[in-house]
């Protein structure tokens, strides 16, 4: 699984963060301060839950088989 986040839409509401500083760490701002990373084995559903928690759908989880789980209606 991988995730990748649509920076120049963060809003720092930081949720995701909230769910886990460790997947998604924020700059000094209080922005999302990476574009993605791949989903190691344990921490899928935690990585889920963090893309879930942002109220502006800027992350995307993609699945092993390519396909996007989160969120609705987004292109690979």
């Amino acid at each position: 699984m991988r995730i990748r986040i649509i920076q120049a839409g963060c809003v720092g509401n930081a949720r995701c963060a909230a769910v886990s500083e460790e997947l998604f760490p924020l700059d000094d701002d209080g922005y999302i301060a990476i574009e993605g990373f791949d989903v190691e084995k344990g921490m899928e559903l935690l990585a889920k839950r963090g893309a879930r928690a942002c109220p502006e759908r800027i992350i995307v989880v993609e699945e092993d088989d390519g396909t996007i789980s989160w969120p609705p209606n987004a292109k690979a």
